[in-house]
């Protein structure tokens, strides 16, 4: 929470530098990549537990995420407690069968049958934890004052992208679930009225069956997701 006396402007000098030769760099990238592409969402978890201290600590990487004017709109509630993901899951599995059941209009249910999902949603109380992500529409400072938070769509996006790499990094799995509308979730996590939740990930090991549906592992080439424009020879 922010202080009023936190917003002057005082310059730092570089506190870290992580700059390598060319060739280091050039490793380094394509190892990180090589890595990324081992990230699976995944539906079916095991239900092994996994220690606090981890997610905690992959929750901690997305919070050094660059946000609109360094705000940090977004909060985190990891969620452990079997009564409360079975809440979850039995709100989530309402609104998914509305949305099978026609809500979708057949355009969006004809995309997602590569994926195989359904209104089934039995992940949300097996994986040990469901990590849901809040977004800040606005702050309040600790003298009680409101101010108002900037690209916050975005500034959450990257974060929850971080928090994403974070949780593959330490060897574990998570799923993309958007809880639109489950509006009780600021409630029921105990959040303010400026908080929307956007996505809730479980989190843990992948079941010993699990599978990814064969469409995950078609992403598109390079050429089509780049376009690099050069200065012009003289």
């Amino acid at each position: 929470m922010y202080s009023k006396d936190d917003v002057e402007y005082r310059p730092l000098s570089l506190p870290d530098r992580v700059q390598m030769p060319p060739a280091e760099s050039l490793a380094a990238v394509r190892a990180f990549r090589d890595y990324m592409k081992k990230r699976h969402s995944v539906r079916q978890f095991s239900d092994a537990p996994v220690a606090e201290e981890v997610i905690a600590a992959c929750i901690e990487a997305a919070g050094t995420a660059p946000s609109g004017a360094n705000h940090q709109p977004w909060h985190f509630v990891a969620i452990s407690d079997p009564a409360i993901k079975a809440r979850i899951r039995a709100a989530a599995e309402e609104e998914e069968r509305a949305f099978y059941s026609g809500g979708a209009g057949d355009e969006w249910l004809k995309a997602l049958e590569p994926i195989g999902t359904g209104a089934d949603k039995p992940h949300l109380d097996v994986a040990p934890w469901l990590i849901v992500v809040f977004a800040q529409r606005w702050g309040v400072t600790q003298e009680g004052e409101r101010y108002k938070n900037y690209y916050v769509p975005e500034s959450v996006g990257i974060a929850t992208g971080m928090l994403i790499a974070a949780i593959h990094h330490a060897g574990l799995v998570c799923l993309e679930h958007t809880p639109n509308p489950m509006k009780f979730l600021p409630e029921l996590c105990g959040r303010p009225a400026e908080e929307k939740a956007v996505m809730i990930l479980p989190v843990g090991y992948p079941a010993a069956d699990a599978t990814v549906p064969a469409v995950a592992k078609i992403k598109k080439p390079l050429a089509e997701i780049l376009t690099v424009m050069k200065a012009r020879d003289a």
